[in-house]
């Protein structure tokens, strides 16, 4: 079916291939010079509009070419990131350069003034969308990381939830992607180049995207995504590049965290 006019007016003389990677749920149709993202309106969706505007000249992050609403969808549409996304064959098969990579994209993002940020992901934010989740009763308890729901872990993802809420940490302001995996973060031959998928992006702790990007690390080198199972993971060097400490507790926790988005 055609898409709303300002749209449809854009993209019906270009040849488009729908993306499946990644599990945001939204249904992404990349063309050669742009991207539509078409996903139901909600929060986080508006706010990744007004975080991909203030961010141009800020980041390199899609720009934002036209965008509308319809029978409850809304229809971004927006530049396509040049170059490759981290979890590219290539790339993993090099993994010193791929944690320069990492190490680029988080120092680009710690390095924005958030003075003027227009949206806040800090735990309070992100706890009260959790809520939401839950009593919703949309959290899924199958795609999770092992551990999390049944024997040693939680009952289910109210008990989860009131745990995170009565074992909030100390945060650091900065700005967060939010969802630092591997396919929302792009390189070239320079290095990293870009970010895509920014709905969750805003102010918020930097452990938010380090825990999340260590994950990705993981998984991508255990074999979850295809990749072959390497001997040892490059995440565990992850700290080191950084010059930090590594915090367990953080790590735990905005991973579980992560489980009910």
């Amino acid at each position: 079916m055609p898409f709303p006019g300002i749209i449809q007016a854009m993209t019906e003389d270009l040849y488009g291939e729908e993306s499946h990677v990644g599990l945001s749920g939204s249904r992404v149709i990349c063309y050669p010079d742009r991207v539509l993202k078409i996903q139901p309106t909600s929060e986080e969706v508006l706010a990744e509009v007004a975080l991909m505007r203030w961010l141009e000249g800020r980041l390199p992050v899609p720009r934002v070419l036209a965008e509308t609403q319809e029978d409850g969808l809304h229809y971004l549409l927006m530049s396509r990131i040049p170059g490759q996304m981290f979890c590219d064959h290539a790339l993993l098969e090099d993994p010193e350069r791929l944690l320069d990579c990492v190490v680029q994209a988080l120092q680009a993002l710690w390095a924005v003034n958030v003075t003027e940020c227009p949206v806040s992901r800090r735990l309070e934010d992100r706890l009260r969308l959790a809520r939401q989740r839950v009593e919703a009763g949309v959290c899924d308890t199958e795609n999770v990381q092992p551990g999390t729901y049944g024997p040693g872990g939680f009952a289910s993802p109210m008990d989860l939830l009131l745990w995170l809420e009565n074992n909030r940490p100390e945060e650091e302001a900065v700005l967060t992607h939010g969802d630092c995996c591997l396919p929302n973060l792009f390189y070239d031959e320079n290095g990293f180049c870009g970010f895509i998928d920014i709905g969750r992006s805003g102010i918020g702790d930097r452990w938010q995207d380090i825990a999340l990007v260590y994950r990705s690390l993981c998984s991508n080198y255990d074999g979850s995504y295809g990749h072959t199972p390497a001997a040892s993971c490059p995440a565990d060097k992850l700290f080191d590049r950084l010059g930090i400490v590594r915090d367990e507790a953080k790590l735990r926790y905005y991973i579980l965290l992560d489980e009910l988005f």
